[in-house]
């Protein structure tokens, strides 16, 4: 048996046809995709944003309670490896420059082999010592806490200036990449390549053919890099909705050469293809961009997801069962006819796939310091940190460091020994003093009902329903091992059974 992944970065799937027909986006072979696999209307993220979801891909266990960004720890299970270690090879294509900096260091090793593709976003890639032209622009984006400029601003227009032609483009070469690896194996057996691309994040920079597509008359400043709240005209917000949608497109091209290369072998009979994202992206919605800045609106927390698995051959559905990106380890060691370490949380989706049978009650999610939320597919629960409690909070790790630094010798000086967690494996941790990074406590505790009100416009003050939510929360919380500090901090404690 065989697997693909093809994972995005920042996918909203309302911008995907198969998700919303009046979308406007142009993606013939994401439609293709829906008729050849399971489509999951009930996909959530779980550890927020990037490198916490990748942990999450590899452990099937949620990240965001006990630890920020950062490493994957020397007692996570990895999925990759496990499959490495019991004869099924695994390869890694990425452009997702996150793996390279100090904060994604262990992620791709676990593989048999990986490749990368260097200059997407502020990709530290090509030497630059001078200043570089940027052109008028209509925003400069912040840091993803709201702060200062990003610190890949700079080196994005530096980059650009090596990407022309389409082939040159990060994603491209990725998707060449994963094609080279199919057509050089789809005659071998027991292996998973991982195709990734850093693609449709932010900036939305695609070859013109693209945005071609999308004929408008915007002759405005320069914007595809949104960030924070919106601030801009509408002219310039629906621009930069049709920078994204070009993206998308671009997305959805490649994503049509690795369904031929399905067809022209027929990997329909022998091998898993799943479709997904680590997260969406706000588009304006809620009056902000992106994502951490703001509660994590359905945008960017409902995910588009898209399973075929040929040893259940279901195609053409939709599911509305409740599935994360935790579950998708234990589905792919199931695939593999291998065992499930015990300490990962997520589930096998076979039954979903076939059935539509539910594998849990509800979903947590959220990221380090900021909302704890919950869903059970009707309602969603976002519970606030205090503000005065809002830095009452720890990172639990045996790898000190951060996105891009190192944790600082200050904060290490501060550190503790903790006792093991039941999934550290005996091993204590480190008890690292943190703060609240995104500052998001103000939005204060928020309950929605997502069936009379989709667009969580509204928000909904029912107390039964909040403390039913509230339940479900503390439930999954435990079942996490969570820190005691965060009932502490969530103001939970007095509902504690």
């Amino acid at each position: 048996m065989k697997a693909i992944i093809v994972f995005y970065d920042s996918l909203n799937r309302r911008y995907l046809p198969n998700y919303e027909p009046d979308c406007e986006t142009i993606a013939p072979n994401f439609l293709r995709l829906g008729e050849h696999a399971v489509t999951f209307d009930q996909s959530y993220v779980g550890s927020m944003p990037c490198m916490p979801a990748r942990r999450e891909l590899h452990t099937g266990r949620h990240n965001f309670l006990h630890r920020e960004w950062g490493p994957l720890e020397p007692f996570d299970d990895s999925m990759p490896e496990i499959l490495k270690k019991n004869g099924v090879y695994t390869h890694l294509i990425s452009d997702h420059l996150h793996y390279w900096e100090d904060g994604g260091c262990t992620y791709h090793n676990r593989y048999s082999s990986w490749e990368i593709v260097r200059g997407q976003e502020g990709d530290h890639w090509k030497g630059c010592v001078g200043d570089v032209d940027i052109p008028p622009v209509v925003f400069t984006p912040t840091k993803q806490d709201g702060t200062g400029v990003a610190s890949g601003w700079k080196y994005d227009w530096v980059n650009r200036e090596y990407i022309k032609d389409e082939k040159q483009f990060p994603s491209s070469q990725v998707f060449d990449l994963g094609c080279e690896f199919i057509e050089k194996n789809h005659k071998e057996d027991n292996w998973l390549l991982q195709i990734e691309t850093f693609d449709p994040h932010e900036p939305f920079f695609s070859p013109d053919k693209y945005q071609d597509l999308y004929p408008e008359e915007y002759e405005g400043k320069h914007f595809d890099w949104p960030r924070g709240k919106v601030t801009q005209s509408e002219e310039e917000i629906e621009h930069c909705k049709h920078q994204y949608r070009s993206l998308v497109s671009m997305c959805d091209h490649h994503l049509g050469r690795v369904l031929d290369l399905m067809d022209r072998y027929d990997l329909w009979k022998d091998t898993m293809l799943i479709v997904c994202t680590d997260h969406g992206f706000l588009l304006s919605e809620h009056g902000y961009w992106g994502k951490n800045q703001m509660p994590y609106y359905n945008e960017i927390a409902n995910t588009p997801m898209f399973i075929w698995d040929p040893k259940h051959p279901v195609k053409d559905v939709h599911r509305n069962s409740l599935v994360q990106l935790i579950d998708w380890a234990p589905t792919i060691l199931d695939y593999f006819n291998l065992p499930i370490p015990q300490d990962m949380q997520g589930h096998i989706l076979s039954d979903v796939i076939t059935e539509d049978k539910p594998v849990r009650e509800a979903a947590i999610y959220g990221v380090f310091s900021g909302h704890v939320n919950v869903t059970d597919g009707h309602y969603t629960y976002m519970r606030a940190a205090l503000p005065k409690r809002a830095n009452d909070i720890y990172n639990y790790t045996l790898m000190p460091v951060y996105m891009t630094r190192r944790v600082p010798v200050s904060q290490l000086q501060e550190a503790t020994l903790q006792e093991p967690f039941p999934f550290t494996k005996l091993c204590k941790t480190l008890k690292i003093p943190a703060n609240d990074k995104y500052r998001v406590a103000h939005f204060g505790n928020l309950l929605f009902d997502n069936v009379n009100d989709p667009g969580q416009l509204q928000p909904l003050h029912n107390e039964e329903v909040e403390n039913q939510m509230i339940q479900k929360m503390i439930k999954l919380m435990k079942e996490n091992d969570c820190p005691s500090e965060q009932y502490h901090r969530l103001d939970l404690e007095k509902h504690l059974r």
